[in-house]
């Protein structure tokens, strides 16, 4: 099948693709995925995703980014510090011509993640920082807000960006609303088919300013079942379903919604 679809937000580089990683790729492609817009979260990921965008040239379509949650999983993680951005800092500028965007980055005001104010600061100091560092490289940004909607978008509109993706957007209507104003774009993975709270807010959002996403290996289908970007047709189907019209309208409308926000996919197809 010919690619249709592009995957906004999924994380290909992730340590739970390494053992079959070929055979993930070939059914995203099978699925009709054309393009991967794979995120990090560490600097330790950044070699293995620019790596990955030359093994599979033209598909995967890379980012780097900090995110605002840190650590290896269950008990470790811990809110994001400065020193967790340092080792990132010279990687941005050595692949600024290879990336698409600057992206995981955001907050993340889980409760036991910012248990005290300080990591909440250290955080928005740690988001800014990177804004910035998107306008430097004139790269839009990929974003992770949880429990922290309002502040992000207000943040990214104190720091003068004007192009973004808001993943995995939980938000209420009328913070999203916000960002339409400023032209950001909001996707949404399979998992939000699990979840009728998202119902009012993809109804709301301007199919203009709506892009599809998987987050894999994470929120999909299934919680206790590796995602992978072959689910793609599902966040686009339900998409269609929740706002009444065709899925192929859908897709059409998302695929150059992403083209227009991350326009080095194309010249990453080119090259």
């Amino acid at each position: 099948m010919d690619g249709r679809f592009v995957d906004c937000h999924c994380h290909i580089s992730a340590q739970e693709f390494d053992k079959d990683l070929e055979d993930v790729i070939q059914r995203s492609r099978e699925a009709g995925v054309k393009t991967l817009v794979s995120v990090t979260e560490k600097a330790s990921e950044f070699e293995r995703v620019i790596q990955l965008s030359k093994i599979y040239p033209g598909l995967v379509a890379p980012c780097l980014g900090i995110h605002p949650v840190q650590g290896c999983g269950g008990q470790d993680l811990r809110s994001v510090n400065m020193q967790d951005l340092e080792p990132a800092l010279p990687l941005f500028q050595k692949y600024r011509e290879d990336i698409v965007a600057v992206g995981e980055i955001g907050l993340d005001f889980t409760p036991w993640y910012t248990p005290h104010s300080q990591n909440r600061e250290e955080q928005q100091s740690v988001f800014r920082k990177q804004l910035r560092i998107s306008k430097e490289l004139h790269l839009p940004v990929n974003i992770h807000s949880r429990s922290a909607a309002k502040v992000t978008i207000d943040i990214l509109k104190e720091e003068g960006i004007s192009r973004a993706l808001l993943h995995n957007f939980a938000g209420r209507p009328s913070v999203a609303l916000e960002g339409v104003k400023m032209g950001y774009y909001f996707s949404f993975p399979p998992a939000v088919r699990r979840n009728e709270q998202r119902v009012r807010l993809i109804k709301q959002i301007p199919l203009e300013h709506i892009c599809l996403e998987t987050d894999s290996p994470a929120l999909g289908p299934d919680k206790h079942v590796r995602n992978e970007p072959k689910n793609i047709a599902l966040s686009c189907e339900y998409i269609a379903q929740v706002k009444g019209i065709a899925a192929e309208r859908v897709i059409e409308a998302t695929t150059q919604n992403a083209l227009r926000l991350f326009p080095g996919i194309k010249r990453s197809t080119e090259k």
